[in-house]
């Protein structure tokens, strides 16, 4: 088997992960918080990131993987950074109708499409743009009913959207400037976001629901969820920096607009949620707008590896004709130094 069709295997087994997983615990949560009225979002997603470290802590002392330390001041940092997107995610959940939450989820996509333009020179097609645009559309259509707007509530919405980008963003980036695994990077800030999240995640559960998470009335019913949704978390949190390591923070996104779009089928077939016509065409045309996304991915990537693939045979080509090779690289032949390309090209194509 090829190096690609092994990438391609681990891609597609990482997208398939991640889904499962997140229907799972957002089934499982749901259950949690709908029917046993455990409310405290901010501090169980804290539990599930110390869980996710006590499991890798395990996986280490069994030589499932290796550690390798890096930048201890960029993991810190982008560990409380993405703590901290949770926590604003959750806030803005708080602070608005469920409407405009789904449109903060929505502007994600655009928002790092926007920042990867700027920062990294990511260029998007227009059929990806077009495909982007099919999918936000539908996704819209399915999920946005109410739109009522505030002004703490549009700035917790700013600063949750703003905050995800770069978090999603430095996970592609740090795996790939570090060449650390999505495992290794995973280990060594998921304690960062766990303290971030425990010391705000109390304060937050309580200005939103009213209540105290520590005198809440814990029957083994709740336990056994709490403790599904931990085991669950893990499988999450993992596939979350493996997709975005293998693929770009924007696929992800994508990926996360399916879980959407499954969790409310799911809701109908298996709870009986209601549903209605506008639910049906906007999975429909979101549905739409993934495969087109695909598709253009797709063969945008088989065009870079024919490109590549074409570029190295002619610099085979060159090497055994001698004379092509003196005429071709005339100017480097005179200079006698290869010139190299400016530092900030090393960075370019973190996202590709």
């Amino acid at each position: 088997m090829s190096e690609s069709q092994r990438f391609q295997l681990g891609t597609i087994g990482a997208l398939s992960l991640s889904v499962v997983s997140s229907v799972s615990i957002v089934i499982c949560n749901k259950a949690l918080i709908s029917t046993l009225g455990f409310t405290f979002a901010t501090t169980l997603t804290s539990w599930h990131l110390l869980v996710t470290f006590c499991s890798l802590h395990v996986a280490l002392w069994m030589k499932l993987f290796e550690h390798k330390p890096f930048d201890s001041r960029a993991v810190m940092g982008f560990g409380v950074l993405n703590g901290t997107s949770i926590g604003l995610l959750n806030l803005s959940l708080g602070f608005n109708s469920v409407g405009f939450y789904q449109m903060t989820k929505l502007a994600i996509i655009p928002c790092t499409v926007l920042l990867e333009t700027l920062f990294f020179m990511k260029k998007f097609s227009r059929n990806v743009q077009l495909s982007l645009g099919i999918l936000l559309l539908g996704v819209g259509i399915a999920t946005v009913t109410d739109l009522q707007l505030n002004l703490l509530g549009s700035i917790l919405s700013l600063l949750a959207i703003v905050t995800t980008c770069v978090a999603q963003i430095m996970t592609n980036t740090i795996q790939k400037k570090f060449k650390v695994s999505s495992t290794q990077l995973l280990y060594q800030s998921c304690p960062y976001q766990a303290i971030t999240l425990f010391i705000i995640g109390p304060f937050l559960d309580g200005l939103l629901t009213n209540q105290n998470v520590f005198a809440f009335k814990y029957t083994p019913q709740v336990l056994a969820f709490i403790v599904l949704s931990c085991l669950i978390s893990v499988s999450v949190n993992f596939s979350t920096f493996l997709v975005i390591g293998k693929t770009s923070p924007v696929t992800y996104q994508v990926l996360g607009h399916l879980k959407t779009c499954l969790v409310l089928a799911f809701g109908y077939v298996l709870l009986r949620d209601p549903f209605s016509w506008r639910n049906i065409l906007g999975i429909l045309i979101a549905v739409v707008g993934m495969v087109l996304y695909s598709y253009c991915c797709s063969l945008e990537s088989q065009q870079k590896a024919s490109e590549t693939s074409a570029q190295l045979s002619q610099a085979k080509e060159s090497e055994a004709d001698p004379l092509l090779s003196v005429e071709n690289g005339a100017s480097i032949l005179t200079d006698g130094v290869v010139p190299k390309a400016p530092a900030w090209n090393s960075n370019k194509d973190l996202h590709a």
